[in-house]
Parts: structure tokens; C-alpha cells; sequence
């Protein structure tokens, strides 16, 4: 079983939401269907921009936290590292 940590965003340098899931798919549908109600539904964060995989659950809770505490600027070089034209990667996944 895999597990995911996840920014979502509502346009290109706009509000940033970060999450944990163990389905990404899933949870990318949840965020623009937005099925549960907080923070990213509030915020229309609708767009899958970047993802990576962890083996435990612990291990991307903790990055998961460490990214939180980050700085808006660090969040957004994490994003353009690996998705520069702010995509929506949901579009992407199987």
C-alpha cells in the first residue's frame, strides 16, 4: 500500500492546501467534487499540483506536518520542481 502527501491548489500561485491520503485518486475527485467540507472546499483548491509516494503512513504524516510548517515561497519551489506549469496532475493518474 502506498501513501500519498498532496498540494492542491485553486490557480496557478494561488491558495495552497497540503494533505495526506492513501488514495489519491480519491482524494483529488473528493477535492474537486468538493465532497469534504474545510479549508481546500472553502478555497475551491481543486487542482492536483504535486504528489509524492511514501511506503508508511507515519512517513507521509511526518512530511505531511514538516510541509505545513514551511514557507509559502519553499511550497511553491517544491511545486515548480516537478510540475512548472502548474498542471493538474489528477488528469494524469490512473
Amino acid at each position: 500500500m502506498a501513501f500519498y502527501v498532496y498540494i492542491m491548489t485553486n490557480k496557478p500561485h494561488g491558495v495552497l492546501y497540503t494533505g495526506m491520503t492513501d488514495d489519491i485518486n480519491r482524494r483529488a475527485y473528493e477535492h474537486r467534487e468538493h465532497l469534504i467540507k474545510g479549508f481546500a472546499s472553502k478555497y475551491n483548491c481543486e487542482s492536483l499540483v504535486w504528489f509524492e509516494t511514501h511506503e508508511t503512513r507515519r512517513s507521509a504524516f511526518d512530511r505531511e506536518r514538516r510541509i505545513k510548517e514551511w514557507q509559502r515561497a519553499w511550497k511553491i519551489r517544491l511545486i515548480e520542481e516537478m510540475n512548472p506549469e502548474w498542471r493538474d496532475l489528477a488528469d494524469t493518474l490512473l
